[in-house]
């Protein structure tokens, strides 16, 4: 059994030390890795990062993380990947990192994914050279997280992302903000290479639980979501 600790959306600040290691430190208790589904600083400010990395670092667990929108705003993308590196959090962005857990293998192919929309209601790569442009951002990141999840040989597949692959999470936000919380590209990605479970964050106002077209689990872990400091998934021996 693996058990997945997630969380996302933290929006750390320069005074947010302290309010989630406590918490953290007991994780080795309950849980084998720990996943952040970005959106960990407010603005992407490098000494928000830095409070983030205070967080996580020399935890008995692993840590994954992708980057969310909040966490690009700075445009300073390299420098708050290396305050997360620097203490040993695997950043990813298209890419996968295999971890031992037990006897079992767990893969984790992440990327921040982007907007669209869903099934019946969703933009395309047509007209004007933004919208191509627009579009042409979640193609790519569909594209990145498929091919990761696709190399991964291992036990358990998860991906991660920060926008959400199903519009089942998203429950709660208003309609029409959709486009720009997710996209089915996404999901497609994850049923064609195949996943245990997705987790995503950003939809502040959606609901946990839901389900790719492929039956993919998928769950929203953004914090004020979960209103936890994170949550477990097990899986192994069923539904997360």
């Amino acid at each position: 059994m693996i058990r997945v600790a997630a969380v996302g959306d933290i929006h750390f600040g320069t005074d947010s030390s302290g309010q989630l290691r406590p918490w953290f430190d007991d994780l080795p208790t309950c849980a084998d890795l720990l996943l952040l589904a970005g959106d960990l600083t407010r603005l992407g400010d490098i000494e928000e990062m830095k409070t983030v990395a205070c967080e996580v670092a020399d935890l008995e667990v692993p840590v994954v993380a992708v980057l969310g929108n909040h966490d690009l705003h700075s445009q300073q993308e390299r420098a708050v990947t290396d305050e997360l590196t620097n203490v040993g959090v695997t950043v990813l962005e298209g890419g996968s990192v295999v971890l031992p857990v037990g006897d079992e293998r767990v893969g984790v192919a992440g990327v921040r994914g982007f907007g669209g929309g869903f099934e019946g209601a969703c933009a395309n790569a047509f007209g004007e050279p933004e919208m191509k442009q627009f579009v042409g951002t979640t193609i790519a990141a569909a594209r990145a997280l498929g091919t990761a999840l696709a190399t991964l040989d291992v036990d358990v597949r998860i991906a991660l992302t920060h926008y959400a692959p199903v519009p089942d999470t998203l429950r709660g936000e208003r309609p029409e903000i959709f486009p720009f919380l997710g996209s089915y590209l996404l999901a497609e990605a994850i049923d064609n290479a195949g996943a245990d479970l997705a987790l995503h964050g950003h939809a502040h106002n959606g609901v946990e639980k839901g389900m790719t077209p492929g039956g993919c689990h998928v769950r929203n872990v953004a914090l004020p979501v979960i209103q936890t400091p994170f949550r477990v998934y097990h899986l192994g021996t069923g539904s997360p």
